[in-house]
């Protein structure tokens, strides 16, 4: 099977040796997204709730350069520094998503690149 590269300006460039999407069939892996601002690289982090709003803007933007939209995520992970804020996430997620709701992972951790509090990655498929 081959393997397409997905890539917009709208989303953060990818910063390491990933890309932001691989799509495989009709399946499409997208990469971690935390909240840059694509046209700065600067962290849109005044508030946490800013942060998930950036983090669900960047997602969409590589599902629409895939082909898709954001409810064609299957399978959503959400890493957190602080679980606290879990409530918040799923209030805000439902601002994005109608039911069927993708699966989901909420994982505490540690840290995250630049600081930032939210990270997300998922699982799309087309069609």
């Amino acid at each position: 099977m081959s393997r397409e590269v997905i890539a917009t300006e709208n989303a953060p460039a990818a910063i390491g040796t990933y890309s932001q999407a691989i799509k495989a069939g009709d399946t499409v892996y997208l990469s971690g997204q935390i909240p840059l601002i694509p046209a700065t690289m600067e962290m849109n982090n005044a508030s946490f709730e800013d942060e998930v709003h950036q983090v669900f803007k960047n997602l969409t933007a590589v599902c629409e350069a895939a082909g898709g939209k954001l409810q064609d995520i299957v399978k959503l992970n959400i890493f957190l520094t602080d679980l606290s804020h879990f409530a918040t996430v799923n209030s805000i997620m439902a601002e994005y998503f109608a039911q069927p709701y993708p699966a989901r992972a909420a994982i505490g951790i540690k840290e995250l690149p630049k600081g930032a509090r939210v990270e997300m990655d998922g699982v799309m498929v087309l069609g």
